[in-house]
């Protein structure tokens, strides 16, 4: 297919998921007609109370005393050119206050070690403290890494079409010829707190710091004028091609009327974060980002609220050149690493990042609830200003399928396989909780 058709599905492939995002957003869902009798007399099961049957003991009935905790602990396993064999472990901690109407919070955590010595430590964090009133989300990690990249914008990479690609987790499986790979050192600390104003507004501080040391581009060649996409932009830019850091302080309004963080059905999630980086906090340049979010869940059965459906919408914004190459932004750089399912993470990257995903969300398990299923499609749009490559100008869609168990009914949490594809790429995704 030429670029000049393949420009123009993709254009009409937005402006239609864009309409269907807003028409969707109006449509009365709660009044679908999915209701039975049946599902009436069926309250929502776990994995405890299936291996209870199984064992032939009645389940465990455990009143809500507003006091709960549940720990979900597993392994990783997993491997790819770049790191080599990964072992670790991963983890997510739920639990919510003394009061009756508190709401869950969470912490992730995982480690991993690979053969070629590389480091990945991630905790994450989405707490709600004084009965609600104050709202802490974190992102902390301490990488000795390395990723590919591919060039700005989402027609990149440039000179030619590459292979299929095959992800696990957002981490790349196999290689390709076009495909530049960077080794690096990365510390990031974000951390907001946000206060409640008024019903579910919330609005606070935060500190963000990303600091990438020790970079090496693996294909960069100087001296035979083979050049790389993070060398070019650095050195135009006058950043130091080796390392540098960001470091700046951001004001957050939000508003929040999620019934439940780890596993939503219903309400939405909007917010607005503007970032400052100074040069006194250590910036090589003052620079400015706008980052705004908006989740939302809207029922499709009066009945049963695991029949749902859910929209996602991420904009970050900043002026050319204000950031360094590995601070753009990114597909799968959200804070929980979640955006992009089809693609590896950080496939695509630009001055300015619009995604919207769509999910479908019903129940597999006619009465229990224990299994459960998702539909999902997504777009990336990403510029790059340098080449005159504008936002929709290239739009890459994303698709997929995937299963839930529900291990535990209280916090609402689901063990997670997905499988996702982009325009050629593939990706299979494993772990605990909703994509978002």
């Amino acid at each position: 297919m030429s670029n000049f058709y393949r420009k123009i599905i993709e254009q009409r492939a937005v402006f239609l998921i864009i309409h269907l995002f807003i028409l969707l957003q109006h449509l009365p869902f709660s009044s679908a007609a999915q209701d039975t009798s049946a599902v009436k007399n069926c309250p929502q099961q776990d994995l405890t109370d299936l291996i209870s049957k199984w064992r032939n003991k009645p389940p465990k009935v455990k009143p809500d005393t507003g006091k709960n905790a549940f720990l979900l602990l597993f392994p990783v396993i997993g491997s790819n050119p770049a790191t080599g064999f990964q072992i670790g472990a991963a983890g997510q901690y739920a639990f919510k206050g003394k009061n009756t109407n508190s709401l869950y919070s969470t912490v992730v955590g995982n480690l991993t070690y690979t053969t070629k010595n590389q480091l990945l430590l991630q905790i994450k964090n989405n707490v709600y403290a004084k009965n609600n009133k104050v709202f802490l989300s974190g992102d902390w990690r301490l990488f000795i890494f390395s990723q590919s990249t591919y060039g700005l914008g989402t027609n990149a990479p440039e000179g030619g079409v590459l292979d299929f690609q095959f992800g696990l987790n957002g981490s790349e499986v196999n290689t390709d010829s076009l495909v530049q790979p960077m080794k690096y050192n990365q510390i990031r600390f974000y951390q907001t707190a946000s206060f409640k104003l008024k019903n579910a507004l919330f609005a606070g501080i935060g500190y963000h710091l990303d600091w990438y040391d020790k970079i090496e581009d693996q294909k960069l060649d100087t001296a035979n004028h083979i050049y790389t996409s993070h060398y070019v932009y650095s050195t135009f830019y006058g950043f130091d091609p080796k390392s540098y850091l960001v470091s700046g302080l951001s004001v957050n309004l939000l508003v929040d009327t999620r019934d439940n963080l780890l596993n939503p059905y219903k309400g939405y999630f909007a917010s607005i974060n503007y970032w400052i980086n100074p040069k006194f906090l250590g910036n090589e340049k003052t620079s400015n980002l706008l980052s705004v979010e908006w989740r939302s869940y809207h029922s499709l059965s009066k009945t049963n609220p695991r029949h749902l459906i859910s929209f996602w919408l991420l904009g970050n914004f900043s002026p050319p050149g204000e950031f360094p190459y590995l601070n753009l932004p990114a597909l799968g750089y959200d804070q929980r690493g979640r955006s992009g399912r089809g693609y590896s993470q950080g496939r695509f990257r630009g001055t300015n990042m619009i995604y919207a995903e769509t999910e479908y969300r019903f129940p597999i398990s006619r009465c229990s609830g224990i299994l459960g299923g998702i539909l999902f499609a997504n777009m990336t749009t990403a510029d790059t200003p340098d080449k005159s490559v504008k936002l929709f100008d290239y739009v890459q869609p994303g698709y997929g399928l995937g299963l839930r168990v529900m291990i535990d009914k209280r916090s609402r949490t689901n063990l997670q396989v997905d499988m996702g594809f982009g325009n050629e790429s593939g990706a299979l995704y494993l772990g605990a909780g909703e994509t978002f």
